[in-house]
């Protein structure tokens, strides 16, 4: 479990720079599409090669749903907030998810959200925040669509747990992602998204979310959401941008500063009191 989620963990971290390199070779949604178009045929090679069969009538229109919010929703909302705020900030809204995960989990999940579980994702949150150096935000309106596209992942995530931890996590994660790119595709087909200015960057942008953050980094996270508490595994996902910041420091020489202390700290004290489970 927990090499699935240091897998997860590099891969979705490097991968907001990443994302918002992209921005300046594609329309947002239009790469959005490339992303997960690349995701789905790369999966469906998988399964065609282990000759997984289709996944069990009862899962589908919950695979599709999950697709469309996981998939779509979530990363549409990331791309598009991304255009107007900074990796950083688009980081810190994007990952209060786990707030999200946790309070419908309590509702739905029977994860019971203590006081002290609420202050350890609060506190996790807060040291993102301080890790990307206390970030302001220009554009509110941006803002709102990153916060809400996490509270879409957070409903994907309680569905995956509540309707799909029986399905084949191959099956789950190859149909969620031809269902998500699908709609991507008709989508951006219909409607005009600007023309993508293809070299070298562009190219390798598609194939590292196509490949890593999309197919297998998609693919371990169902699996790491399915065998333990939803909350635990969404606040667990925190690491990702500390792995981000980090890797900026090392590969790009970016000043490591007291924020990046600071906010490591607070990170990793939130999720150690969330994973402790300790009850008031």
């Amino acid at each position: 479990m927990l090499r699935a989620l240091a897998v997860i963990w590099l891969i979705w971290g490097l991968n907001w720079v990443i994302m918002k390199t992209a921005n300046s070779f594609f329309p947002p949604i239009l790469f959005v599409a490339w992303r997960f178009g690349t995701g789905a045929l790369i999966l469906l090679a998988v399964a065609y090669w282990k000759k997984i069969p289709l996944p069990d009538k009862k899962f589908v229109p919950w695979i599709f749903l999950t697709g469309l919010l996981m998939i779509v929703l979530n990363n549409i909302a990331a791309q598009v907030g991304m255009k107007t705020i900074s990796a950083g900030m688009a980081a810190v809204l994007n990952y209060t998810a786990p707030l999200w995960t946790a309070i419908l989990a309590h509702f739905t999940l029977n994860e019971r959200l203590t006081r002290l579980k609420c202050f350890g994702i609060f506190l996790a949150i807060v040291g993102l925040y301080v890790l990307m150096g206390l970030q302001g935000v220009d554009d509110l309106g941006a803002a709102f669509i990153i916060i809400v596209g996490a509270m879409i992942m957070a409903v994907a995530n309680i569905i995956v747990k509540l309707k799909l931890s029986k399905c084949d996590m191959v099956q789950l994660t190859t149909w969620q992602m031809v269902f998500g790119a699908i709609v991507l595709v008709l989508y951006t087909s219909l409607v005009p998204q600007g023309e993508i200015h293809w070299c070298l960057t562009a190219v390798l942008c598609v194939i590292y979310n196509g490949a890593l953050a999309s197919a297998l980094a998609f693919f371990l996270w169902n699996y790491v959401l399915t065998h333990i508490e939803a909350s635990t595994a969404s606040i667990a996902t925190l690491v990702a941008p500390v792995v981000g910041v980090l890797g900026g420091v090392v590969i790009l020489g970016e000043p490591f500063t007291a924020y990046i202390v600071v906010g490591m700290a607070l990170i990793f004290s939130g999720i150690l009191i969330v994973v402790k489970k300790r009850n008031f």
